[in-house]
């Protein structure tokens, strides 16, 4: 499983006592506040910090809460993909990709969204030239976005809504609920929900059209400057910085707490905001931990967890570990110490310590929380085994074997990745090789090289 950290993944070359913590990579200046994006089904949440990196928690099944160490601009989150806007405006995804909703065009975007689909879905984006390109479920039509110039992209179900450069909205796509079939005026944000779309018109008034079954499509009168609209309910920010939601609210997702806020999400089942103060609350469904943010300050988190739950590990700025979620296995109850780098599996959790040696805690049925003494520089949890790179660059794996996912080959490695069956590493050449289970091809990479600002490699548990 992956970590989220403040580094593109450099190597150590020597191992150091007490090495520096790594910093950020340049994050473009005009991105004033957090952003986040709550998933959608079985829930997950993911945010982008105010220093560009990214936090995920909840259900993590097919990886799509394990986002890569890259920093982002701007982050959308589906039901089992999430995809951002990085750093250098390119747009990488993560988690499944059955219809190519996780296999990004290459090229430079400005905006990126994902359907909220509780099935397979699709994912558009806003390029340099506000072209749009969409990818992934199109059997409605929905990643066929017209010709022309967008200023703004919403992807929601089926269909797909988009403002154009004189503030009309066009949208395509199912329209069997009129949810394709925005009104007449001028707009300066829409969002597309499942079946129902809403949109913030020039005078701060709220529209909404499409389904209607749970009230999520008829908005409460007032001004508002941004608008959210998740599975069967909606929730916009009012000009007073208040958030007022309105439609399906069995789980609570429909009733925000009070204060003052910058910015908001609306999943399938839960809802989560930025305060004016940075910090984030969540609300509604708190089945997988999606809707309890982790609070205080960390410089490096990682999420890991298996389908019966998620537990999520940080490394705070006095280096000592703090974890929460699921903690069946005490893969959430963290030993004292400093650490340099930790990361979360399926039902165990390891860190490197400041000292060079592995720590690992949780599960340990197959001895994968019991680590050889050896000093490393990088570790990796995957579902029952663990792989470390050590500090000569060799890798050394431990726990389940069954298809030889803990035997690596013997060459030098700059980072390694364990997922469920299989694992790969980044070879100090920059080529990628894996090891273990191949079916569908997961084992075998191609045959390239990744030099300059390739962030990892990640070997995703099967799902």
């Amino acid at each position: 499983m992956a970590e989220l950290t403040r580094v593109a993944g450099e190597a150590t070359p020597t191992w150091t006592p007490a090495p520096p913590k790594p910093t950020a990579i340049p994050t473009p200046p005009l991105r004033p506040t957090a952003t986040l994006a709550p998933g959608l089904t079985r829930d997950f949440s993911c945010v982008v910090k105010h220093d560009g990196g990214m936090v995920c928690w909840g259900w993590n099944v097919e990886g799509q809460a394990t986002p890569l160490t890259e920093n982002f601009q701007q982050v959308s989150s589906g039901t089992v993909h999430t995809c951002g806007v990085n750093a250098y405006s390119s747009v990488t995804c993560w988690g499944r990709s059955v219809d190519g909703q996780a296999r990004p065009p290459a090229g430079s975007f400005r905006q990126v969204s994902i359907s909220v689909s509780p099935f397979e879905g699709h994912t558009c984006g806003v390029k340099p030239d506000a072209s749009v390109a969409c990818w992934g479920h199109n059997d409605d039509g929905q990643a066929r976005p017209p010709a022309g110039s967008f200023q703004q992209v919403s992807a929601g179900g089926w269909h797909t809504c988009g403002i154009k450069p004189d503030a009309n909205v066009a949208c395509w796509g199912d329209d069997r609920f009129g949810q394709a079939t925005p009104p007449a005026g001028s707009f300066r944000q829409v969002s597309a929900g499942f079946l129902h779309t809403c949109g913030i018109k020039l005078d701060a008034s709220m529209a909404c059209w499409g389904v209607d079954y749970h009230g999520q499509a008829t908005p409460p009168s007032g001004s508002f400057r941004q608008v959210s609209a998740g599975g069967s309910h909606t929730c916009g920010i009012k000009i007073d910085d208040s958030v007022a939601c309105w439609g399906r609210d069995d789980d609570g997702q429909s009733t925000p707490p009070a204060g003052s806020f910058q910015q908001v999400s609306a999943g399938l089942h839960h809802t989560c905001g930025v305060r004016t103060d940075g910090s984030v609350a969540c609300w509604g469904d708190d089945d997988d931990g999606q809707a309890t943010p982790p609070a205080g300050s960390f410089w490096q988190v990682s999420v890991g967890g298996d389908v019966f739950g998620a537990h999520i590990c940080g490394i705070k700025p006095d280096d000592s570990v703090a974890c929460w979620g699921d903690d069946r296995f005490g893969q959430a109850t963290p030993p004292a110490g400093s650490f340099w780098q930790i990361n979360a599996g399926g039902g165990h959790t390891c860190g490197v310590k400041t000292d060079g040696s592995v720590d690992c805690w949780g599960d340990d049925d197959n001895g994968q929380s019991t680590p050889p003494a050896w000093s490393f520089r990088q570790v990796s949890a995957g579902w029952r085994h663990t792989c470390g790179v050590k500090i000569d660059d060799s890798v050394v794996c431990w726990g389940e074997d069954g298809y030889g996912q803990s035997t690596p080959p013997a060459w030098s490695f700059r980072q390694v990745s364990a997922g469920g069956g299989h694992t790969c590493g980044v070879k100090t050449d920059s080529s990628v090789a894996c090891w273990g289970w191949n079916d569908r091809g997961r084992a075998t990479p191609p045959a390239w090289s990744f030099p300059g600002r390739l962030a990892r490699v990640e070997a995703i548990p099967a799902g």
